[in-house]
C-alpha cells in the first residue's frame, strides 16, 4: 500500500507472503492497493453523519440496513440515513446481463452519486461488482461472508437429479449455465433476470420447472425454506466474492476508510481478494462463464476455479493449497494452470458466442 494511504487511513497491511499487495509490484495477477487486504485500528475520532447510496431492491435495501446497522452500533451518536436509487441494470430484465453491459449496470448510479457526494458509501453484493474498480473510489470494507453456495428452488423437484429432460431452468449466470450443462445436459437452460422476488415470482407463475440463486440471498430475506437443495461447489463452483458485502468509497476520504475499517472481516478478505484477482486476469464480466472460490481453514488457503464456454463442452479447472496470506502468488499459480490448458481459446469462444448473439 502506498504509505500516505496507510497513514491517513489508519489501517494495518496483510502481507502477501514476501509481496506487498500493490499494483506496482504485483501486477496484473493481483488487486491494486485500492483493494488491499486490511485490518482495522480504531479511529480516533467517529462521524457525524453517513449517507449510505443502495439500489432499491429488498434485498439491496435489506444489505445496506445490515451496515446501517453495524455501523450505528459503533458510532451511537452518528446519523446514517439510506439513499435508495434505481441503476439501469434494475430496469433492463428482458435481456441477459451480459448482453447489455455487464455487472457495472448495477453500480455505476451509486458510484456517481459517491463521486459527486450525495453519499458517503455504497453498499454492494461483492460478486455483482466489476473487477475493476473506478478511478477514484475504493473497497474500503468486506464483511464476514455469509453461505457462498448456489440453491436450487424448486416447487416441484428436492433435487437437480430428479428434473426430468427438457426441464427448464432458469438462471441469469453464464457460469451456473455452463456448470448445469455440463453435468445434466439433458436440461433446458433459459435466462432469468429481475431481482429475487421477481425471480421466485417467475418460478411460482410457472415459467421455470426450478431456478437456481444464490443461497446468501435467500438466506438474508428470510427465505431459506425455499432452498430445496444447496450445490455444493464440486456441483457448482461459487463465483468471485459470492456470499460476501462489499464496502466501496471515494479514494479521498481517509478519515471514512478508517471509520469502516471495524467492519472489515480480515479471513473473509483475504478468501474474496484472491478470487477476484483470478477473475480479473480472465476479463472478470458476465461474458465469461468463470468461477473462483477461496476457502481457509488453519490458515492455509484452498483456491479453486473454472473458466468454460457457455455450453459447458469445454472446461479448464485448477485448484491449488497454501498459505492464506500468500493469496497473490497463489492466484497467479492458477491463472498458470488455466492457461496451461488453453484457456484463452476459451475465452475467444466465448467471446465469439456473444459477438454472434
Amino acid at each position: 500500500m502506498h504509505p500516505i494511504a496507510q497513514s491517513q487511513l489508519g489501517l494495518a497491511v496483510i502481507k502477501f507472503g514476501t509481496k506487498i499487495c500493490n499494483k506496482s509490484r504485483i501486477g496484473l495477477v493481483c488487486v491494486t492497493w485500492k483493494e488491499s487486504v486490511l485490518t482495522p485500528m480504531l479511529p480516533k475520532s467517529a462521524p457525524k453523519k453517513l449517507i449510505i447510496a443502495t439500489r432499491e431492491s429488498r434485498l439491496a435495501m435489506w444489505q445496506a440496513e445490515h451496515v446501517q446497522a453495524r455501523l450505528q452500533a459503533l458510532y451511537p451518536e452518528c446519523v446514517i440515513e439510506l439513499l435508495g436509487m434505481t441503476t439501469r441494470g434494475d430496469q433492463i430484465l428482458d435481456r441477459a446481463l451480459s448482453k447489455v453491459g455487464g455487472k457495472g449496470l448495477f453500480v455505476k448510479e451509486l458510484e456517481t452519486a459517491m463521486l459527486d457526494g450525495r453519499a458517503d458509501l455504497a453498499v454492494h453484493s461483492l460478486k455483482d461488482m466489476p473487477m475493476d474498480v473506478p478511478v477514484g473510489l475504493q473497497l474500503a470494507a468486506v464483511l464476514e461472508r455469509a453461505d457462498p453456495r448456489d440453491a436450487l428452488v424448486s416447487n416441484l423437484y428436492a433435487t437437480l437429479t430428479d428434473l426430468p429432460a427438457g426441464a427448464v431452468i432458469g438462471t441469469s449466470s453464464l457460469r451456473r449455465q455452463a456448470a448445469l450443462m455440463a453435468a445434466y445436459p439433458h436440461l433446458l437452460i433459459k435466462p432469468l433476470r429481475g431481482n429475487l422476488d421477481t425471480r421466485l415470482r417467475k418460478l411460482d407463475q410457472g415459467d421455470y420447472a426450478a431456478i437456481i440463486l444464490a443461497a446468501a440471498g435467500l438466506k438474508r430475506l428470510g427465505l431459506p425454506e425455499r432452498i430445496r437443495a444447496y450445490l455444493e461447489p464440486e456441483q457448482s463452483l461459487p463465483s468471485a466474492g459470492q456470499g460476501a458485502m462489499a464496502i466501496e468509497i471515494a479514494d479521498n476520504r481517509p478519515e471514512l476508510a478508517a471509520w469502516l475499517a471495524p467492519l472489515n472481516h480480515h479471513v473473509s478478505a483475504l478468501a474474496v481478494h484472491a478470487e477476484r484477482a483470478v477473475s480479473k486476469a480472465f476479463g472478470g464480466s458476465c461474458q465469461i462463464p468463470l468461477a473462483a472460490y477461496a476457502t481457509i481453514t488453519d490458515d492455509v488457503m484452498h483456491l479453486r476455479a473454472f473458466v468454460a464456454t457457455p455450453d459447458g463442452s469445454k472446461i479448464a479447472r485448477a485448484e491449488v493449497c497454501g498459505n492464506s496470506l500468500d493469496g497473490a502468488q497463489l492466484s497467479a499459480q492458477i491463472i498458470d494452470q488455466l492457461q496451461a490448458q488453453d484457456a484463452a481459446t476459451i475465452l475467444a469462444q466465448c467471446l465469439s458466442v456473444e459477438d454472434k448473439n
